[in-house]
């Protein structure tokens, strides 16, 4: 019988903090994004918690994690750019594209020179598509990919659409590359790695891989998930970013107290009732009291009416 493993205990809290925000953790190597965000949960005593973009648990880096009402706002933000930085091992193909993974193929590694890097690298810019790796949380007939895989299962999958925004060689060694890729959401940078060792004529897998950050939060900084779970023990929680901060790019419409009544109970709201909403740009709206406050999210429609879509409980 196998020795049964000590749990983790519960992070202490003398009362719960009831947060509502946005965390930019900076996930450790070894742990699942879920594992991660748990803890996170745990730590600031949260009802609900979601995380941005999965990271594998090889992968560290930015993991922005929402917590309560802020998980209203993870599938608009989920769709935002990435940074990877990246080493590829080259001469080695494995079954997970990672280090992680059984070595499936083995070929030589020609000569390799910058000039020659450089044009391969910039032949990948641009919109493309790419195929899912087998070795993905993505779904078939409700079960993932990857459960399939380790059966050794493999079926089609459809290739999506991505754009490579940048990719550069940051070092360049005997048998491994160190690379830096900003990049469009579904991008898997295991199938990049791949994709770029075999274009050099060789094969390859990823050996390292670190987010340096999801858009918006390109200036933001992560914060260790040991010093989180520290800090929410002490009773001085790391102070969480707003709900909106992940949302620059909405235009803010600010209404009446009587409007705003209104949207709380899900009513539409009129052209007539929306004063200066003619000068929104976009249909999608931040929906903000006359103290600037978070209300909810909404659309304009095409009469200049405002619909809500979420309302914030805060």
């Amino acid at each position: 019988m196998r020795p049964k493993l000590p749990t983790r205990p519960p992070v202490p809290l003398a009362e719960p903090l009831m947060p509502s925000g946005i965390l930019l953790l900076d996930k450790p190597r070894g742990l699942s994004s879920n594992a991660a965000l748990q803890r996170v949960k745990r730590a600031y005593g949260a009802s609900k918690a979601g995380h941005v973009g999965s990271l594998d648990p090889l992968a560290t880096g930015m993991l922005p994690v929402c917590l309560d009402e802020a998980t209203k706002v993870a599938g608009e933000i989920v769709a935002g750019a990435k940074r990877y930085e990246f080493t590829i091992a080259l001469g080695t193909r494995t079954a997970t594209g990672d280090v992680e993974g059984e070595v499936v193929e083995t070929l030589a590694v020609p000569a390799l020179d910058p000039a020659r890097l450089e044009a391969v690298l910039g032949g990948l810019l641009g919109p493309q598509q790419q195929v899912p790796p087998m070795y993905s949380a993505l779904k078939r007939d409700g079960r993932p990919l990857y459960e399939l895989a380790r059966r050794g299962i493999e079926v089609e999958r459809v290739a999506r659409d991505i754009t490579i925004h940048r990719l550069e060689l940051e070092c360049l060694r005997d048998a491994s590359l160190d690379l830096l890729v900003e990049c469009s959401k579904g991008t898997y940078v295991r199938t990049l790695a791949e994709d770029i060792a075999r274009t050099l004529g060789t094969c390859g897998h990823v050996s390292r891989l670190h987010r340096a950050w999801v858009a918006p939060f390109e200036r933001e900084a992560m914060h260790a998930l040991e010093a989180v779970e520290a800090a929410c023990a002490a009773g001085t929680p790391l102070p969480l970013l707003p709900i909106d901060q992940g949302l620059p790019d909405w235009a803010g419409l600010v209404l009446s107290p009587v409007a705003v009544a209104r949207v709380r109970q899900g009513q539409a709201i009129g052209r007539a009732d929306l004063p200066g909403a003619t000068a929104v740009q976009g249909a999608n709206v931040r929906i903000l009291d006359s103290a600037g406050g978070l209300i909810g999210l909404g659309e304009i429609d095409g009469f200049g009416g405002l619909r809500p879509r979420r309302i914030f409980n805060l």
